[in-house]
């Protein structure tokens, strides 16, 4: 299969780009993406078996209006409704998907929209994932920021206002170890009353320590489910073992982690199954350990450092709101987050139907909110984008809009008694 997402490194040594081809055009150099590399925990559980069995069978061209009518007609919701209304077949019943998503919305969220924003402390990947723009191989200004330059990032959000961060990191252990990203949560335990983490996958103890430091929540892209599709986008790296990253959210949990985040990457490969199993992943855990707080998003692919020409599978806005709209209707006591790769106009509008949190204020680089936030001329000390956003809103700006629309914006839903 031809790689759509290819990346041209130019930049790269000839013995770079040799290795790199290498990996790209002899599946036989690449480790099995199934096996787990050593240090790597496994756990026992049935999660991904009953996801995996659900997607592999899932056929949505079998699905007819006459499904998808009385999906929309139960009061609940079983797994085979929610396969009809991410089938085509209810493409022309998007209206009556969203007027049924604001019901669910409304009756377990209220009117209200949470805010949080992203900090990227570090862009350092050891990964090869050729759709990402901190892969190994992509000539990109890396950086990591020390303590200092990550409370002075902090300092600069929390005096806007925000009460939630999301510290996010590369995958590399080398550059951005535990202990690192275990002392930037103490920093941020002192600005923020959340704390959330989008970090490469680690082990149960491990999580259990980050939890110790002041997460208070973990997030995780499986990227894609279709393990083949996976197997040829992430060619090299720890990420590159597909049951372990699987396995996070519950070793997240058993770690002691309020609260898990999923997603897949839509765009990666079929994005109905890729959105089904996202889902199951969240209901099958969610019956395992109903005491956590679990939530959902489906970003869609976006264009990277040194590539602007990626182009993901089809998955059209009307489409994403499809989604959206689906999992609200399938999960309606999870929260549904939708990140600033989607334009102002559809987030205003998904708020009032289906979305329950949005991030604002963001940057994908490293270091740079000092910069953004105060109109002070950015500096040689910052670190390349991970990839575009498309909602460059400020908190303010966001926080303005929400409230135009009728909805309440709240900055923190939870108190540590």
């Amino acid at each position: 299969m031809e790689n759509q997402f290819f990346v041209d490194s130019k930049h790269l040594s000839s013995e770079a780009l040799a290795k790199k081809h290498r990996l790209e055009t002899d599946p036989t150099s690449r480790k099995n993406h199934m096996e787990y590399l050593p240090g790597m925990e496994v756990i026992e559980s049935d999660v991904c078996a009953s996801v995996m069995a659900h997607m592999n069978a899932y056929d949505a061209s079998k699905y007819t209006a006459a499904d998808v009518r009385a999906a929309l007609e139960r009061d609940t919701c079983t797994v085979e409704d929610f396969k009809a209304l991410l089938s085509p077949a209810a493409e022309p019943f998007l209206e009556q998907m969203a007027q049924r998503a604001r019901l669910e919305t409304s009756k377990h969220f209220g009117n209200t929209v949470y805010l949080f924003t992203p900090l990227y402390i570090a862009n350092y990947c050891e990964n090869y994932c050729v759709y990402c723009g901190f892969n190994c191989y992509n000539h990109i200004k890396r950086m990591k920021l020390s303590m200092e330059q990550i409370e002075k990032e902090m300092k600069v959000i929390a005096d806007s206002g925000m009460e939630e961060i999301l510290i996010l990191t590369g995958e590399s252990r080398t550059q951005s170890n535990v202990e690192y990203i275990g002392e930037a949560c103490k920093l941020a335990r002192k600005y923020f009353r959340m704390v959330g983490l989008e970090i490469y996958p680690v082990n149960t103890d491990e999580y259990k320590y980050l939890h110790e430091c002041g997460a208070d929540y973990v997030t995780v892209f499986q990227e894609t489910y279709d393990t083949d599709q996976y197997e040829r986008l992430h060619l090299l790296g720890h990420k590159r073992v597909w049951p372990y990253r699987f396995d996070a959210q519950e070793r997240a949990l058993r770690g002691g982690m309020r609260g898990v985040a999923f997603s897949a990457l839509l765009g990666l490969s079929d994005f109905r199954k890729d959105a089904l199993a996202s889902a199951l992943h969240v209901y099958f855990l969610q019956r395992k350990y109903p005491h956590a707080e679990m939530s959902l998003s489906c970003p869609r692919l976006r264009p990277i450092v040194n590539n602007d020409k990626i182009s993901p599978l089809d998955v059209r806005e009307k489409q994403l709101c499809q989604v959206l709209c689906a999992y609200r209707i399938f999960l309606p006591f999870v929260g549904i987050t939708v990140s600033s790769r989607e334009s102002a106009a559809f987030r205003n509008g998904i708020v009032k139907i289906a979305a329950t949190k949005v991030s604002a204020g963001v940057s994908t680089g490293i270091g740079d909110h000092e910069s953004k936030y105060t109109g002070k001329k950015a500096d040689d000390t910052q670190g390349d984008e991970q990839f575009e956003i498309d909602d460059n809103r400020s908190l303010e700006k966001m926080y303005k809009d929400i409230a135009h629309e009728g909805l309440q914006p709240v900055l923190n839903d939870y108190l540590y008694v």
